[in-house]
């Protein structure tokens, strides 16, 4: 009788768990493709005819790229369990980051804005149309989006008594369920076979209900690092394309 309850139990708890992992995973996604994204824009709208240095204009491409790296590493660093990796967060902010702004980023108590803030600061000074501008501080504002949407993950997990009452239902359930098939296994030596059909049982429900409490905390089985490393590959990859180095001149063109 107790079965069918359990089930739904178990179907709800691996299925708001499987929710929580595939959000926190679509919100990585969406700021890796906009990394690039703003970078890209950066690289393109870029206006080359404003008078500056070819230099200048690598450094400013370049430093967007770099603030651009910097948002998502804090954020990875934010969103991991205190002192996880701070010491190598620490080690790679004050290599790539200018001194001044990487004591700035790791003296914030929320290191995600101020990474935010320094890439609209970037944005800001590069020379382009002001609705080009705009589009690329949208990508930023979609960052700080998914930052909203994982803190929200971080800070509501899923209920304590809840994953207790699953536990204890399971306990009791497997506790008892040998009284009941007892009798089934009649048919083997002192019903002997009821032995192993329980401890295979138990493990595959009991896995099942570990698999929804890893589940249930995402950020700590996403490969964040990961994630991040390839973003500052790319953004710096992207940084180093000029206009033109494909053989096709660029064609000067105002925005109307």
């Amino acid at each position: 009788l107790a079965s069918p309850s359990l089930g739904l139990l178990l179907v709800f708890r691996t299925n708001t768990s499987y929710g929580r992992w595939d959000e926190a995973r679509k919100n990585w996604g969406s700021t890796i493709n906009r990394t690039r994204d703003l970078v890209r824009l950066a690289n393109c709208y870029y206006d080359s005819a404003s008078g500056v240095s070819p230099q200048e204009r690598q450094e400013d491409i370049n430093h967007v790229a770099l603030c651009t790296w910097t948002f998502a590493r804090c954020m990875k660093r934010h969103l991991s369990p205190d002192g996880e990796d701070e010491e190598l967060f620490c080690r790679e902010i004050t290599k790539r980051l200018p001194p001044q702004q990487a004591q700035m980023v790791l003296e914030a108590d929320h290191r995600p804005l101020r990474a935010l803030q320094d890439l609209s600061y970037a944005v800001e000074n590069l020379p382009m149309h002001f609705l080009r501008r705009n589009q690329i501080h949208g990508a930023i504002t979609q960052l700080e989006d998914n930052l909203g949407s994982c803190e929200r993950l971080l800070t509501s997990p899923v209920p304590v008594f809840y994953t207790r009452h699953l536990a204890r239902f399971l306990s009791v359930w497997f506790l008892l369920l040998p009284f009941a098939l007892y009798d089934t296994f009649s048919f083997t030596w002192n019903s002997v076979g009821l032995i192993p059909t329980m401890a295979i049982m138990t493990v595959m429900l009991f896995g099942i209900e570990q698999l929804g409490t890893e589940l249930e905390e995402p950020f700590t089985i996403l490969p964040m690092q990961t994630f991040c490393d390839r973003i500052y590959n790319w953004v710096k990859d992207i940084a180093s394309w000029k206009p033109g180095d494909n053989g096709r001149p660029l064609k000067e063109t105002k925005p109307q």
